[in-house]
Parts: structure tokens; sequence; C-alpha cells
């Protein structure tokens, strides 16, 4: 969401400056990492509205940007990330048949491919779109079209086309049985088994006009899907979701919005529910951060690992910046 986005969600602070959010706020710990930051990019590679962020691995990290709409490879460069050849620019983003411009906000890399969250088309901008869309990112030259559609705009609230489906990540199984995860469908443990086609992982959608996170088991043979759960992320508005297999966290990350604060969620009692809530570091300006992302845990050292932020005003002149996390966050 860019500058000229946010009056929805100023709005939806202040009117809940009373009630959780501003508790929440004074319960805030500060952030477990380092307090510094630095820029991770180069200037002006990417400008305004980059967006979601994903770590495929340690040397590949997926950015989308939503206007318009774009997926970026980029590789390291030292401390800094860059587009991989044949990805200075991105590649633009359409729906199946090569149609529309995507409003990409999230990204997640999973098992079965690449998948953006996106809340509107950008050739229709003033009309709610709220998809989830799978894109083969050696599909195209220079531009890819969606190879999977899943249309969530009639199973989530009513959002404006600016402030729907802004944050993504993807859970597997494995983990949501391990710790018991709850299925409010069916009101039972959570059965994998329940939902065939829908890979080996639930996809978890955050919706930046209530702050809610949205589970789905997706039918990945066509373009139906099954809502296993909603819960709240803590904050009246969500930007970016983050699972962190090595701690078992799903972190929830909202921009300027909330003063760039972090929760982490984990499943208690069969639910995800926030169990921590952590400021920006110290040395991080308030910018509209709306993408977060976590090195994986094998690029451990020191016992500290890489985090990175995407600013979606491009502040000075950067996109990217990293911090860091210890490798065992409480």
């Amino acid at each position: 969401m860019t500058l000229r986005r946010r009056l929805p969600v100023l709005i939806a602070v202040l009117l809940t400056a009373c009630g959780s959010t501003a508790v929440q706020a004074q319960a805030a710990a500060a952030w477990p990492g380092s307090a510094s930051v630095q820029v991770a990019d180069d200037a002006n590679v990417f400008g305004e509205n980059l967006s979601g962020l994903s770590f495929e691995s340690a040397g590949v990290l997926w950015a989308v940007k939503n206007g318009p709409g774009s997926l970026y490879r980029l590789v390291p460069d030292g401390p800094k990330w860059t587009p991989a050849d044949g990805w200075q620019d991105g590649k633009a983003l359409h729906y199946p048949g090569g149609s529309g411009d995507a409003d990409a906000e999230g990204v997640v890399v999973t098992a079965d491919g690449i998948f953006a969250a996106t809340e509107r088309d950008n050739d229709h901008n003033s009309k709610s779109k709220q998809e989830i869309l799978r894109f083969d990112p050696d599909g195209g030259s220079d531009s890819l079209d969606a190879t999977g559609q899943w249309d969530l705009t009639p199973d989530l609230p009513k959002s404006d086309a600016n402030t729907g489906i802004e944050a993504l990540s993807w859970i597997p199984d494995s983990y949501l049985t391990a710790h018991a995860f709850a299925d409010q469908k069916t009101g039972k443990a959570y059965d994998p088994a329940a939902y065939p086609g829908h890979g080996t992982g639930l996809y978890f959608a955050g919706l930046e006009s209530n702050g809610t996170v949205y589970a789905y088991a997706l039918d990945l043979n066509g373009t139906g899907y099954t809502r296993v759960a909603s819960f709240k992320s803590g904050f009246p508005a969500v930007m970016d979701l983050e699972f962190e297999p090595g701690t078992g966290h799903l972190w929830a990350a909202c921009d300027d919005t909330c003063k760039g604060q972090t929760t982490t969620l984990d499943v208690r009692q069969g639910a995800f529910t926030v169990s921590a809530t952590y400021n920006r570091p110290s040395g991080m300006s308030n910018y509209n951060n709306e993408g977060f992302a976590i090195a994986p845990q094998s690029t451990c050292a020191g016992g500290r690992k890489t985090v990175l932020w995407s600013d979606d005003g491009n502040d000075d002149d950067h996109a990217l910046r990293s911090g860091d996390l210890p490798c065992a966050t409480p």
C-alpha cells in the first residue's frame, strides 16, 4: 500500500486506539535482534511499490511489486541483493491467458511453485479482486501469465480495492498436525487427508482492512479452495506474513501504520495466537515496510540470521533493508 492509499488504515488505527491495539503497543518488547539496520540494495533499483518478500534459499530471494505488478528474482551481491540476470526490470504479472496487471502484494515460495497474493487488477483499480495466483518463473521472457488462480473475494470480508489481501505465507501440514492445529470448519483437529489435491500445506492470507489472517486449503488442480481457519494477527492491518520453520513462529508484520511492529503467533490450544509483540529495530526509521522475510536457518552464523524489509515508499532511494534475529528467537 503506497503513501496515498493509507487513509482507510489510519482511520482503523484511530478507531481502535482505546482497544487492543493500544494495549498491545504498551506491551511491545524491543526488537530481539540488533538495533541497527543497513540498506540492502543499490539506490533506485526498484523505485516505489516493492511489497512482499520470500526466500527460496540462502542464495535466492523473490520479491513482488504491486504497481505495475512484477516479480523479481534477487541474488546476493555482498551484503546487498540485486536482480538476477534477465530480471533487472522484473517480470510483469498477468492473470491466466495474459490479461490484466496483477497488483501483487505478497509472495511465497513453496514446493508447489511461486504464489502471489493480489488485491486488485491494476487495469480496473477501483474493484476489489482478492486472489492467490501461481506463477512459473521460467514461463516467459519478460512477463508471466498465472498458471493457477484462486479467487477468494467471495469468501473474504468486503474490502476497499486498496485494502485487500496484503500478506501471504505457507505452513506445511507436518507442522500443523504436530501442533494439533484445529480445523474451524470441521470443529476437529486438522486432517490433511480431508482436502485432497491441496498439496502439503495451507496458505495463510493476511487482510489489510481488518488485520485478520485466513488459512486456506487450495485445490492445486483447479480453482477451488476451503477456508480452514481464521485468526487475528494482533494488528488492525497486516502487511506481510512469514513462517519461520526454525522456531515455529508465524510472524505478522505491520507497516508505519503500527510503527513497524511485528508479532509472533504460535499454535496454542489448536489456534494461532499472539505470543509476542516487537517494536521495529531502534536504528530503523518508521518506513512504509510492506515486506518481511527471514533467511533460512541454514544461514545462521554466530547465532544470528538475516532479516529483510521492503519499503514500499523507496525512502532515501532504497527499497530493501537488512537486520538480524537470533537463530533461536524466544
